[in-house]
């Protein structure tokens, strides 16, 4: 499908893109489920690495400069306008095709787990999916800033995978009751944070799983949107349920966001602590492909679009 040029406005890059990121939200835009915010083009694709080649925000950037993006819209494309707000230099030593499976689940994961969940060092978490892209992404960052985390996972290949990835237990959600083996493995007190992709019936479980004034983040719904719980163990435990999406948020809102990585994650990334999971790449023109691939299970971390 051939598209203009994107316009850009004021306060925006366009950015020569060489490599795009696939989400599972890219899925769930296919398929009906989760049009772009308004104003967004209505291109799939959240998050772009490549070459600046025009600029209406004159500043840190200019044509020539490298870098990766959050983006509410358009990635699968050979350009894309992106606000600057949302635009961070490559990291130190990391590939464009690397650099553009960054910016959607670093952003998520760093907004929702320390942030909204204000996870600190010497706790425990209990990430679910752990061996998707925001999965292995918040397994690497808790571990990173002195948290010890619990992962689920759909085989036990997989959850070697995440335990090799930093992972102090990884359960196997297919064979293990991940509420009683967060139990064993915590001896009975429960993680003080639950990051969750699911919803649906995990949140009764999520709320079991949680230690007195522990906090469950809900980032996802793949379970579904509703579930009944039994409210007095939320007041019994002091518990905070919380949550958010990153797609409509302002362009000065997710700079903040990357403000906050470029001074706390990059130098991860820089001393090799961090780094981001691509599991497969894929030509642009095999858009589809990479969206089977995502949807068939077998993915350990992310997906990657290569436009060059």
């Amino acid at each position: 499908m051939e598209r203009p040029v994107p316009d850009v406005r004021a306060g925006e890059l366009l950015v020569r893109v060489v490599a795009a990121g696939v989400n599972r939200p890219d899925i769930m835009q296919r398929m009906g489920k989760y049009p772009p915010p308004p104003g967004a083009s209505d291109i799939p694709g959240l998050e772009v690495a490549g070459e600046v080649v025009d600029t209406r925000a004159p500043g840190r950037f200019g044509p020539g400069d490298r870098v990766c993006a959050l983006v509410a819209g358009g990635g699968y494309a050979e350009y894309c306008a992106v606000p600057v707000e949302q635009c961070l230099p490559l990291p130190s030593g990391m590939s464009l095709h690397h650099a553009a499976a960054v910016p959607e689940t670093f952003f998520t994961v760093w907004t929702n787990l320390f942030e909204r969940g204000a996870l600190t060092r010497g706790e425990s978490v209990l990430v679910h999916g752990g061996a998707s892209g925001i999965g292995t992404t918040a397994i690497q960052l808790a571990r990173a800033f002195g948290a010890t985390v619990a992962a689920t996972a759909g085989s036990a290949a997989r959850c070697r995978a995440c335990v090799e990835l930093g992972a102090a237990r990884a359960i196997d959600y297919k064979t293990e009751d991940f509420v009683a083996a967060v139990r064993a493995w915590t001896a009975g007190r429960g993680v003080d944070v639950v990051l969750d992709i699911i919803g649906g019936e995990y949140l009764p479980r999520n709320i079991e799983c949680l230690a007195t004034g522990g906090r469950l983040v809900q980032i996802g719904l793949i379970g579904g949107s509703k579930a009944a719980i039994d409210l007095r163990a939320v007041l019994q435990k002091r518990l905070t349920l919380t949550g958010s999406t990153l797609r409509p948020r302002s362009p000065a809102e997710k700079g903040a966001i990357a403000r906050q990585l470029e001074a706390q994650v990059w130098p991860l990334f820089a001393s090799g602590n961090v780094r981001p999971i691509v599991h497969a790449e894929y030509p642009l023109d095999r858009a589809a492909d990479a969206h089977r691939d995502l949807e068939s299970g077998a993915v350990f971390g992310k997906v990657v679009l290569v436009v060059e």
